[in-house]
């Protein structure tokens, strides 16, 4: 029982830090509405494996990642200058969009299960989520420090990022739909979108 109350905390908690709107899961939108079904899992599936190695490096410890830490800042300001260069192209690729084109991230032949690694390992704030949710579940005796149940938090929380992109999958294919969002509107909420996430990084980076 405590096995599965593990797994069901991983899952609750990345359920719902899935849930703001953000780059990761409007892409998943948009491979939807642009492509199709089985490229929005493979992209989903792809985000969660990433998301579940970074939760097995913060359960791991902060002192392994205090040992990488150039690592991590090293990424933390590549995400800055990529999500500021991402936000502005979205911007211009919407001013001369023409209809039906697919939208900027998705202009290419990448596998979208690599997209979606590619785009959950460029977003470090993970660590800090998960080391945070972790220390604390783990000092409210919720999960036990114990290999076992890491093992089904963990599995628990890819599940919990999955099932919250499948929300945006399927939900933001319906309201899009509905509101009969053209390509070029969608282009430029995600050019929002980078923009916003780069400066709460560049934020992060520089108080931390």
């Amino acid at each position: 029982m405590n096995l599965l109350f593990a797994a069901f905390m991983g899952m609750l908690v990345s359920f719902l830090g899935q849930l703001p709107l953000g780059n990761m899961s409007i892409t998943a939108t948009q491979i939807y509405i642009q492509e199709n079904l089985k490229n929005a899992w493979k992209y989903a599936v792809g985000v969660a494996i990433v998301e579940v190695v970074y939760l097995r490096l913060s359960l791991k410890g902060v002192d392994w990642i205090m040992r990488h830490q150039l690592f991590f800042e090293v990424l933390g300001w590549l995400t800055v200058v990529l999500f500021l260069v991402l936000g502005v192209a979205s911007f211009l690729t919407a001013r001369k969009q023409a209809a039906g084109k697919k939208a900027l991230l998705l202009n290419n032949n990448l596998n979208r299960f690599l997209l979606g690694m590619s785009m959950s390992a460029l977003n470090p704030a993970q660590i800090p989520f998960w080391f945070i949710w972790s220390t604390y579940l783990l000092d409210n005796k919720v999960i036990q420090p114990v290999t076992l149940q890491y093992d089904f938090f963990t599995i628990g929380a890819g599940l919990g990022t999955i099932a919250g992109l499948a929300l945006y999958i399927h939900g933001g294919n319906w309201l899009i739909t509905k509101m009969n969002t053209s390509t070029k509107t969608l282009n430029k909420v995600m050019g929002i979108i980078f923009i916003l996430s780069a400066l709460i990084q560049l934020y992060r980076m520089l108080t931390k």
